[in-house]
Parts: C-alpha cells; sequence; structure tokens
C-alpha cells in the first residue's frame, strides 16, 4: 500500500478559474490571477492544484464543454501564461492536474461541426447519431434517455434527420468511446499535457464513457437522468481506462483520479484497488454529500448525521489495506458546506470542525477554492440570476410541481452556483476579485469574511487549515493510520480513532448547535491522552468526558500504549 507514495501524502487545492481571481481587470478570473496567488496557495501546505478546466469553450456548462482540448480559454490567457503559471507552481513545489472532460465535447468543437455535416463523414461515428424511431406514426428519439442537465438527451438533426446523444447540456454531444479513433484522439490529449509538464489528470464523469450495445431504452422509467443503468460503470471502461494508463500514463509520474457519481466503494475498488488491474489512482465519490438529498442537491431533506457516517465510514474501512480514498467536503459541483452541513450561525467553529472532520480520515483531501476561508451560499432574489444550466434546468422541472416561491427557495439552497462565486480576497471593492465588475455576483458577506482579515488572525478558519494540513503530514497516524469508527448511530457526534503503530489520534466532532455530553468510548482515558487541535480554547475533561460546545470539535493524541 506504499507505492507512489507522494499522491497519498499530498494535499490539492482545486481551482475554478473563472471566480478565482482576475489578474488582467476584465472580471473574469484567469492564470495571471493564479500566478499572484501561487504564494498564497503554497503557504495554506498543499502539494497540488487541480484547475476546473481551462480549455476554449463556448460556457453552456463553463468550461466543461470543450471546444479545444489543446489551447486555453483566451479569457484565462493563453499556453505561454499557462506555462508561467505551470513553472511557478514547480518552483514552489506545486503538482498541476488538468481537468479531463473526454465523455461529451462541445458542439462547437470541430470533431462535432464535421459529425453533423454527413452521415459518411469520418466524424460521424466519433459522436452517437442515431435515427429516430416511429410510435402511432409519430417520430420519437432513439430511446427514451433523459438528460442530466436539459431534458431528454437526444437532439434532433433536421439536415441529417438524425438525432445525437447529449447525456448533460444540449451543446455537450456525447463522444463515443467504442471507436478507436476516439479513444486515440483521448491519449493524444493526454501525451500533449503530460509533454507540457502537468502532473496528472482529474478525470470528469469517467464511468459514464460506455454507453450499453444498442442504446435500449431504460424501464421502469426514472424521473431523473432515466437510461443511467446503460451507461454508468459499463465493463468497457475498465478496458478502454486500462489502454490509456499502459499506451500513455505508465510513462509519467503522473496521478489520476475519476470522478464517478452513484457509484459505491465496492465498484470504486474495481478501478482503484493496488495491483496489476489498477487504472486510477483514487475515485471520487458522491454518497457523503447525500447526507441531505437524495441522489442530487435538488431533492432535498433534512441533514441526516448518520447517512453522512455510514458513507464515509463504507469508502475508509472497505477501501482499508486495497485502495487510496479522494476526501473532499466541498467542489464546484455542490452548494457551500457550511451552509450545508455546518451552520453560518457558527461559521468558524463548524468550519473548523469540518475541515478536520474529512482531512483526518485515511486519503488525499481535496480543499475548494474559498473554503478555507468559510465562504458560504449566496441568495439571490430569482431563480433567472442563477446563471448554472443545472440550476435553470432543474427549477424548469421543480415548477411543474411546486409554487414559485418554493423553487426559488431551494435552487437558493441547491445550486452549483453559491461554489462558483468570485473568490473573497479582502474587504475591498469586489472582495479584491477584481478592480471591474465580475462576471458574477459577489456574495454580500465579503467584508465580513475574506482572506485577508484571516491572515493575520491566528484563530481564523484559515489558519486553521494551515495548522490542520501541518499536523497531517507530521503525524503518521494521521496519513497511514487505520480507521475506526465510534457511536455510529449517535445523532450529535462524529467519532472515529486513526492509529498507526504506537500513536493513535481520537477525532471527536460535534455537529450539534446545542450543549451535548460526551463520554468517551471505552477503553479510553482522555487524561492520559494529549489534545492536539481544537476549535473552543479552555477544553476541560470532567469524568473522562466534557459538554460539547455548538460545533466543537477536539482532536486528542497518544503516543505509546495507554497503560
Amino acid at each position: 500500500m506504499d507505492g507512489k507514495r507522494w499522491y497519498k501524502e499530498m494535499a490539492v487545492y482545486q481551482i475554478w478559474p473563472r471566480s478565482f481571481c482576475d489578474g488582467n481587470g476584465d472580471g473574469i478570473g484567469d492564470l495571471w490571477g493564479v500566478l499572484g496567488k501561487l504564494d498564497y496557495i503554497k503557504s495554506l501546505g498543499v502539494d497540488a492544484i487541480w484547475f476546473s478546466p481551462l480549455y476554449p469553450s463556448p460556457n453552456a456548462d463553463f468550461g466543461y464543454d470543450i471546444s479545444d482540448y489543446k489551447n486555453i480559454h483566451p479569457d484565462y490567457g493563453d499556453l505561454d501564461v499557462f506555462r508561467q503559471v505551470l513553472d511557478g507552481a514547480h518552483e514552489r513545489g506545486l503538482r498541476v492536474f488538468m481537468d479531463l472532460v473526454v465523455n461529451h465535447t462541445s458542439d462547437e468543437h470541430p470533431w462535432f461541426i464535421e459529425s453533423r455535416k454527413s452521415k459518411d463523414n469520418p466524424y460521424h461515428d466519433y459522436y452517437y447519431w442515431r435515427p429516430g424511431r416511429k410510435k402511432n406514426g409519430k417520430k420519437l428519439p432513439p430511446n427514451n434517455w433523459t438528460s442530466i442537465f436539459e431534458g431528454g438527451a437526444w437532439e434532433y438533426d433536421e439536415q441529417l434527420d438524425e438525432y445525437y446523444l447529449h447525456l448533460f447540456a444540449k451543446k455537450q454531444p456525447d463522444l463515443n468511446m467504442d471507436n478507436p479513433r476516439v479513444r486515440a484522439e483521448v491519449k493524444d490529449i493526454l501525451r500533449f499535457w503530460l509533454d507540457l509538464g502537468v502532473d496528472g489528470f482529474r478525470e470528469d464523469v469517467i464511468t459514464f464513457i460506455s454507453k450499453a450495445p444498442g442504446l435500449p431504452s431504460s424501464y421502469p422509467q426514472s424521473p431523473i437522468a432515466n437510461g443511467m443503468k446503460h451507461y454508468v460503470n459499463r465493463p468497457q471502461v475498465h478496458q478502454y481506462l486500462t489502454e490509456f494508463k499502459r499506451e500513455v500514463l505508465d510513462h509519467y509520474d503522473c496521478f489520476t483520479v475519476g470522478e464517478s457519481p452513484l457509484t459505491t466503494a465496492d465498484t470504486a475498488l474495481r478501478y482503484i484497488t493496488e495491483g496489476p488491474e489498477q487504472v486510477l489512482d483514487e475515485m471520487i465519490g458522491f454518497s457523503h454529500m447525500e447526507a441531505d438529498c437524495f441522489m442530487t442537491d435538488m431533492i432535498q431533506r433534512p441533514f441526516n448525521l448518520r447517512k453522512m457516517k455510514r458513507a464515509f465510514t463504507e469508502w475508509q474501512t472497505k477501501l482499508e489495506d486495497k485502495a487510496w480514498p479522494a476526501l473532499y467536503i466541498e467542489n464546484h459541483d455542490h452548494p457551500r458546506i457550511i451552509s450545508r452541513y455546518g451552520s453560518e450561525k457558527y461559521r468558524v467553529e463548524s468550519g473548523k470542525m469540518l475541515a478536520a472532520m474529512y482531512i483526518l480520515q485515511r486519503g488525499t483531501p481535496f480543499i475548494y477554492q474559498g473554503q478555507e476561508i468559510g465562504m458560504l451560499n449566496i441568495t439571490l432574489p430569482r431563480v433567472e440570476d442563477y446563471p448554472d444550466v443545472m440550476a435553470q434546468n432543474n427549477a424548469r422541472l421543480l415548477s411543474r410541481v411546486l409554487p414559485k416561491k418554493t423553487v426559488l427557495q431551494i435552487i437558493q439552497r441547491s445550486s452549483r452556483d453559491s461554489a462558483r462565486t468570485p473568490v473573497q480576497w479582502s474587504a475591498e471593492k469586489y472582495a479584491g476579485f477584481s478592480e471591474h465588475e465580475p462576471w458574477f455576483r459577489v456574495n454580500d458577506n465579503y467584508p465580513l469574511i475574506n482572506a485577508a482579515s484571516q491572515e493575520d488572525d491566528p484563530d481564523s478558519l484559515l489558519n486553521f487549515y494551515r495548522k490542520l494540513l501541518k499536523f497531517r503530514k507530521e503525524n503518521r497516524a494521521a496519513l497511514y493510520g487505520s480507521y475506526r469508527e465510534y457511536f455510529p448511530e449517535s445523532r450529535d457526534f462524529y467519532v472515529y480513532e486513526r492509529c498507526c503503530e504506537e500513536q493513535r489520534l481520537l477525532v471527536i466532532c460535534s455537529f450539534s448547535p446545542e450543549l451535548k455530553r460526551f463520554d468517551a468510548p471505552e477503553g479510553v482515558e482522555l487524561e492520559r491522552w494529549s489534545l492536539a487541535l481544537s476549535n473552543y480554547d479552555f477544553n476541560f475533561i470532567i469524568e473522562n468526558g466534557f459538554t460539547a460546545r455548538p460545533y466543537e470539535l477536539r482532536v486528542y493524541r497518544l503516543d505509546g500504549k495507554e497503560s
């Protein structure tokens, strides 16, 4: 389990470039802005940067609809400034990972433009073009699949009299990975960026890249993303990833992490179990992000701590001694975590607790821009103010059955746009993100929540992240220790132990806004342990426990055997 150890000990900082930092004054985040923040990123204690897509794109899905895989979007710069960022990162000991988006392209990619010219065009089979079907004299799409983003999964082209498949937005046609020429294109893309000097890839919805032969209709029909059973985790996915690994990735010292919605720990092991069949280093799962929803952030439920704990514990226990987890609680696809699992009232306290809760588990932690300063969800007055294609599609679906006011409230709580507001660097105009009006609204709370105000405050959330990441690197139990959960049925506490040789860590996280009594697990005498991390002062122990304050965190360490 110690193979290629560098990715197991690293922490990764994710940048969604459009909202990170504007360096050229046009209101859009860019690579010049990143270049000016490399010292800040390094100061956090992370070891790598993952860039959400930087490629040219019409921005139907803000970069996840790519029109050129071997260039940089003009909004962000060009290949020359990317090389400056890459060199600057490497000089600071930071690796750089790109987002590989090959389930689909933009409909403005030259391949797709060619594919729709004629049925015998050599690029036609780069995509899933199919004739329609007829029922009672009515023309219908090739099957009954529905899109994750926009209605049906098929779009009709009148000139060709055929439909193309798009599992996401209409402007994101799915690539046909069964075509060897498409796989050759993917390998060429991988080599291009690796030869340029990047250190690996986060692979977007990579378990969607193979579809069932014949593209059959799906029954019984699901109200959300009907057809998933015919395109998620198909056997050919492992085959194609093996091809990419053996023909390209194995020839570089690089890292790969796959994104896989609706994937269990057991399924992830097919891809990441260490050994000759391993095709990815890590897998990004979603189950722990479903503790306040059903399948998708849109279908909301009250936060269920036990559901979250079960998800984390399943991945920790099933992957132990077999594979290495990817750890995260925020990214560009979800609302802000303090607004979801924590408390805006106890923003700093719950922010620290949530940080330690996941970073001290076994795996590689990913930190999303603004997470380290406790950025919160944004509340906008109209559904139309949320630009994300997924938010607009969700609002359209919800409007069929719910009143307008309720739809707005759901979008306010669930939209990915809350993770995409400009990063709040200071209390200056536009939060120090830009000198120009930003492309998207800055959260009104930026005078209170910003990086500059936290820099010199030793008790700030920002400096807690720095302390926490340093602690993780310096304590072998935090890196490689076994995992054992205590009190799994508790509705107030998430408690687990990490143990490596003779070092033990006890992580105690209160998820309650109220005072709650905590009693140490059987066999643990807290007085013999030293307090390593906390989010409150005056951490007394009374009768082998304590009264936990709202969202209290305590991490105790024991070096040597407890006698």
